[in-house]
């Protein structure tokens, strides 16, 4: 069956061979691309071809991986594609991934393409948990993957529950500890704040440069055996090659950088390194198969060609996109610069605008109480108008009967001289009718002097009418307030920069101050270094309570050790290549 197997799969290749084109499926960290290709094109023809499409010029750093059987491969650049040992299938599936890791990031990685890239495959392999990460340093670098997904932090956008579908920390640190995804996510927010004022390509800056100085960052593991047969880990990085025991891949027993090694090579599965000190024993070590020998021989290649490039002089090349870089950056900066500008004016328009709208609210509360005392005089003006017609026709009456009660005693006195009896009677009447007239002239004094203080409140009421019309006249002719040099519906100028402002000069002979500046980043590099420490530090605290210590991995707990001893990925090496190759070889194989 398994010859029949083998005869389909020549027949197929046979077949794809004889065909004029065949199609390639390229998966990237962020989507997948399909392109067709010629039967003759080698692995650079398909690989530049790669490039091209993603506009990548740091090509040195990646590769078109493959898996075959129960390991993996890089596509050859000399070969042919399909002379390969590339998948037997239509599309060929391949992945553009980093092949090789720069020692130090920020000063390697030119182009913003190159730097999202390994952003986000570095973000892989700390969530799919290849590279070991603390909690505190998870919650750090999830905070930072979450600004360069949604910029600067607004509190009115971002609200509770914004990141319940995002996959931001290994499953490792969440079952580690007794935290909610609410409680998670309350931190990551808490340190996402902190972030505001960065671009998404600083962002994905400041993950690599945390990232990098993880034990496990940009190492390849590799299963092999000394002459004593003890089972290793073989460790190959940007900086050399180091030995592992099988349970501890953070911490290696000995190191070899890549300037201390002379030669590498293999025959069949054994596998020899060259020490540059020629008086050192060479040292030897098995792998499980010839094709992992020939994996790590590449990897080692590489590793040492970049070693060895980082150490000279930059090419034409990387010097010209160097500086497309910072003028790109400083193009960037003067718009953001802009923005921010345009936004503060925004910003201050619309605040302007609010005053106005409360203003004028103010101004129409005024003129409605205003006009609600008008009525209100009018209404009360009305009243007293009506008292005061209702006290006149009430004097008028009195004066009538007064004048009545003064006839009917004229009369009286007319008819008196007519009996003595009638007279006494008469005089009887006359006297009361003087009584009452007495009584009714004094009534009709008081309603006198009523209506005449009726009329005053009437003229008191009408002045206070007038009053007020006068004061609801001035409410409504006020002008409405605007700010200086402010224009109404429209928005501030755009703001215009010269490129002609923009030079840049790369070339310093002043060596003095080139060295003062060499100094001043090495301080605010120190700054940034304990600042972020602090930062790390302060995170760890906060969440050691909930640590369930039951739930620790072997890494968790060699981590734990190694913080404890104050020891790190960068001292550690440093420590280890302080011994003598000899040592170190003789160390290696007595392991």
């Amino acid at each position: 069956m398994a010859s029949a197997l083998a005869a389909k799969l020549g027949f197929n290749s046979l077949l794809r061979r004889q065909a004029k084109n065949f199609r390639v499926r390229i998966c990237t960290m962020e989507s997948d691309m399909e392109f067709s290709c010629e039967v003759k094109w080698k692995g650079k023809d398909l690989f530049d071809l790669v490039c091209r499409t993603l506009g990548l010029r740091e090509t040195w750093f990646f590769g078109l991986q493959y898996n075959i059987k129960d390991t993996v491969a890089w596509l050859k650049m000399e070969k042919r594609v399909l002379d390969q040992e590339v998948p037997q299938e239509e599309p060929i599936t391949l992945h553009f991934l980093a092949k090789f890791y720069p020692e130090n990031a920020e000063e390697e990685l030119v182009q913003d393409i190159t730097q999202h890239l390994f952003f986000l495959q570095v973000k892989m392999k700390i969530l799919e948990e290849e590279i070991h990460c603390p909690p505190e340093a998870s919650v750090l670098l999830a905070s930072y993957a979450v600004h360069a997904k949604y910029g600067d932090y607004d509190p009115n956008v971002h609200k509770t529950g914004f990141l319940a579908e995002e996959e931001l920390l290994p499953k490792r640190v969440i079952n580690l500890y007794q935290m909610t995804a609410e409680m998670w996510e309350e931190r990551i927010t808490a340190c996402y704040a902190e972030h505001r004022g960065r671009t998404r390509d600083e962002a994905e800056m400041e993950y690599l440069k945390i990232a990098q100085d993880l034990d496990m960052y940009g190492v390849n593991y590799f299963l092999i055996r000394n002459k004593k047969g003890t089972d290793l880990l073989l460790g190959v990085d940007a900086l050399g090659l180091h030995i592992y025991e099988p349970d501890n891949r953070l911490t290696p027993k000995c190191s070899f950088p890549w300037n201390e090694i002379r030669n590498i090579s293999y025959s069949d599965k054994e596998f020899t390194i060259k020490p540059l000190d020629k008086k050192t024993n060479v040292f030897k070590f098995n792998s499980s198969r010839l094709r992992v020998n020939k994996l790590i021989l590449q990897l080692c290649i590489g590793n040492h060609d970049l070693f060895m490039r980082r150490r000279r002089v930059d090419s034409l090349e990387v010097q010209q996109m160097k500086a497309q870089a910072r003028e790109e950056r400083a193009r960037k900066q003067v718009e953001r610069q802009r923005l921010q500008r345009e936004k503060q004016l925004r910003e201050e328009a619309e605040r302007a605008r609010d005053d106005l709208e409360r203003r004028l609210i103010q101004l129409q509360d005024e003129a409605h109480m205003a006009n609600e005392a008008l009525l209100r005089s009018e209404q009360t003006a009305d009243l007293l108008a009506e008292k005061a017609q209702i006290a006149e026709e009430e004097a008028k009456l009195l004066a009538q009967k007064a004048a009545e009660a003064e006839t009917e005693m004229q009369r009286i006195k007319v008819t008196a001289i007519r009996g003595q009896e009638e007279r006494q009677l008469m005089e009887q009447k006359m006297l009361e009718a003087e009584m009452l007239a007495l009584k009714m002239a004094k009534e009709s004094e008081r309603r006198a002097k009523e209506a005449e203080q009726l009329r005053q409140d009437l003229q008191e009421a009408r002045e206070s009418e007038r009053r007020a019309k006068h004061k609801l006249l001035e409410i409504t002719s006020k002008p409405v307030y605007t700010s200086p040099g402010m224009l109404p519906d429209s928005m501030p100028p755009d703001l215009s920069f010269s490129r002609e402002n923009l030079s840049f000069d790369f070339k310093d002979t002043d060596m003095k101050r080139l060295s003062m500046e060499i100094e001043k980043e090495k301080v605010e590099y120190m700054e940034k270094s304990k600042h972020l420490q602090e930062q790390l530090n302060e995170l760890k605290t906060e969440i050691e309570s909930l640590k369930m210590k039951e739930r620790e991995t072997p890494l968790d707990i060699i981590h734990n050790q190694n913080t404890e001893q104050g020891t790190s990925k960068h001292s550690n090496f440093k420590k280890l290549t302080l011994q003598s190759t000899k040592s170190r070889v003789a160390f290696f194989e007595e392991l």
